[in-house]
C-alpha cells in the first residue's frame, strides 16, 4: 500500500466552495480499483491550504488506474480550478507505523 500525499492551495476566499466540490468529487475517487481510502484536512494556520492523503494499493492504481479513467474528467472538472499553484503530488512507502501506546 502506499501514501499519496498532496497539499492543496486553496484560491482565498473559495474555501467553501471547495469543500463542496470536493464531497461532491470525493465518491469519484472513492470508487476507483486500486483505492483504499482518503482523509482531507484544513490547515488551521493557514485556511485556504488543505492536505490530501490518499491510501492506494499501489502508485500504479492512482496514476494509471484513476488519473487514466473517465472519472478523472469529472474529478478535474470539480476541483483543479481552486488550485493556485497547482498541486506537488508524492507517494510514500510505509517504513514504520506505530499504534496508540497503552
Amino acid at each position: 500500500m502506499i501514501l499519496e500525499h498532496a497539499i492543496l492551495p486553496v484560491l482565498p476566499g473559495l474555501e467553501e466552495e471547495f469543500e463542496a466540490a470536493f464531497a461532491e468529487a470525493a465518491p469519484i475517487i472513492a470508487g476507483m480499483a486500486g483505492f483504499v481510502d482518503l482523509r482531507l484536512s484544513r490547515s488551521i494556520e493557514t485556511s485556504n491550504e488543505y492536505l490530501l492523503l490518499v491510501h492506494w494499493e499501489s502508485v500504479e492504481a492512482h496514476e494509471q488506474g484513476f488519473r487514466g479513467s473517465p472519472g478523472y474528467g469529472r474529478w478535474r472538472e470539480l476541483l483543479h480550478r481552486f488550485y493556485e499553484p497547482f498541486p506537488n503530488v508524492e507517494h510514500f512507502a510505509p517504513v514504520q507505523e506505530t499504534g496508540p501506546i497503552g
